[in-house]
């Protein structure tokens, strides 16, 4: 699979490099998070919420809405899901790492062919904003020595715990958390524990491209 870097162009159909915002505070933080040796999501880290320039940075970023800089850290070179929010995600990394996305326009009859995905890298210390109808799920690692830590920025309560009843809707099926809806792989833990099967095609796995 061709990895291209957020500047190509593109990446503009799927989100965009942000500048001029203070982030060296948040990437010290997220540098002392734990680095696992397969992957781990914690929606909200009170050492980065707390770091300098963090409040400048949400408020900014949100526009003043309730945010929540939490962090996906680890080792990892496989699709096996996308996920989307009703907003936009900011992503910050402590080492370059790569986002496999796809585009909302994509699905058709509420599946998408994980052919329509693509490989983006984002150097290290870079900021992007993946849209909110960009579909994206948990960073890869562009050096498997190194593994990845990556700030996940969303609205508070994002990705918390909330599973409602069946909806009249085919994807109320995929609300898998607050503000999560989820396209699973067959293949995938996910899928194994009930969450729906959308995805169709190749189970991703850049491995063998880095």
């Amino acid at each position: 699979m061709e990895i291209k870097t957020v500047y190509d162009p593109l990446f503009v159909k799927y989100g965009r490099i942000v500048e001029g915002y203070e982030v060296s505070g948040v990437l010290e933080a997220l540098a002392k998070t734990p680095l696992p040796e397969a992957t781990a999501y914690v929606p909200l880290e009170p050492t980065m919420q707390s770091a300098a320039g963090a409040e400048e940075l949400g408020t900014a970023l949100f526009g003043g809405m309730p945010f929540q800089l939490g962090y996906c850290n680890g080792h990892n070179t496989k699709l096996n899901c996308l996920e989307y929010h009703r907003d936009s995600e900011f992503n910050l990394g402590t080492e370059d790492f790569i986002l496999l996305l796809a585009r909302m326009e994509d699905i058709e009859d509420d599946l998408l062919d994980t052919g329509k995905v693509v490989a983006f890298k984002v150097p290290a210390g870079v900021l992007v904003e993946v849209y909110a109808t960009t579909l994206h799920y948990a960073p890869c690692h562009a050096d498997p020595a190194k593994g990845f830590h990556v700030m996940i920025g969303l609205p508070k309560e994002t990705n918390t715990a909330y599973r409602p009843a069946k909806g009249p809707n085919a994807r109320d099926n995929w609300l898998w958390a607050r503000n999560k809806w989820l396209l699973a792989h067959p293949e995938s833990s996910e899928a194994a524990q009930g969450a729906a099967v959308a995805l169709t095609g190749v189970n991703i796995d850049i491995k063998n491209d880095l």
